[in-house]
């Protein structure tokens, strides 16, 4: 996926937004800011791609600023407000009775968990948003191959499961449930350190996906979506020898369509901006759950 117009506003945003959590220093604010747009005066191009320039624009700030987790604070509340609905999202998948229909709630509620993101233009989130999303998650759903997908998950011995954001990563923990009940070893994949909000593994642990989980580990990279080849070797035996990958949010759904996928790929995310909603040709506030290749 390569970068549109409109991209140039989110990216800039919320690199002035992120040093405004990363430090109070004005002076200091500047300096990051300036370096932040030489970068982009010479990345922005048509075919640049937009998760490259975010992780390159947040190790920037990171490395100026010196603060290494700008969103700390933000993430820790988002864990907390999503495990406060996980007992809805739960007692939705446990209605249905059939091993298709409860992984397809799982899937619903994880993708709702993939609007918990800051700084988006595109994104007016509030926390108090999640349970009635949570219940018109289906009604939200604009691409729909969850059936497929379903039937990759069904068939499948070795799953990796590539998570996004943290609070998000509290509802992830349905759908590795039910990934596990279809009977596959599921190897959750979290960033090796902070990007964004993205989940780490303390973040993780907190919401209890290393009890679920038949395996938890970091992809050896702090980037935002996912770039092989600055993945660890562990993490690549496993990813390149699993019969599906399941990729959370948008970043990944940047990254991964521009490779060639060595096993089937389930997107599920929210489209939060345009650039990503017109490449997948629904609107933007929408579900999408798309299997790749």
């Amino acid at each position: 996926m390569k970068v549109g117009l409109r991209c140039i506003s989110c990216i800039l945003n919320r690199g002035y937004l992120q040093i405004q959590e990363a430090t109070d220093d004005k002076a200091l604010q500047f300096k990051t800011l300036s370096a932040v747009l030489s970068f982009l005066a010479d990345g922005f191009k048509p075919t640049a791609n937009p998760a490259y320039l975010g992780t390159k624009r947040d190790r920037l700030i990171r490395k100026i600023t010196g603060n290494p987790d700008p969103y700390k604070q933000k993430k820790q509340l988002s864990n907390k407000k999503a495990l406060e609905v996980v007992p809805l999202a739960k007692s939705i998948i446990s209605q249905e009775t059939s091993p298709e229909l409860r992984f397809r709630k799982a899937c619903l509620s994880a993708i709702v968990g993939n609007i918990m993101e800051f700084d988006l233009p595109d994104n007016p989130f509030k926390f108090s948003d999640l349970e009635q999303l949570i219940q018109q998650a289906e009604y939200d759903l604009a691409l729909d191959e969850i059936p497929q997908i379903f039937n990759k998950a069904n068939n499948a011995k070795s799953v990796i499961y590539l998570t996004d954001n943290a609070g998000e990563i509290a509802l992830d923990t349905l759908l590795v449930q039910e990934l596990t009940n279809l009977g596959a070893h599921v190897t959750v994949g979290v960033k090796d350190g902070p990007i964004l909000n993205d989940a780490t593994l303390e973040d993780a642990k907190t919401v209890g996906m290393d009890q679920v989980a038949d395996e938890l580990m970091s992809t050896g990279s702090d980037s935002v979506g996912l770039f092989p080849s600055e993945c660890s070797d562990e993490f690549l035996e496993l990813y390149n020898s699993a019969d599906l990958v399941v990729a959370k949010g948008m970043g990944h759904a940047e990254t991964l369509t521009e490779l060639e996928l060595p096993v089937p790929h389930a997107l599920l995310l929210r489209t939060k901006c345009s650039t990503v909603a017109n490449h997948f040709n629904v609107g933007t506030g929408k579900n999408i759950a798309k299997l790749l290749p």
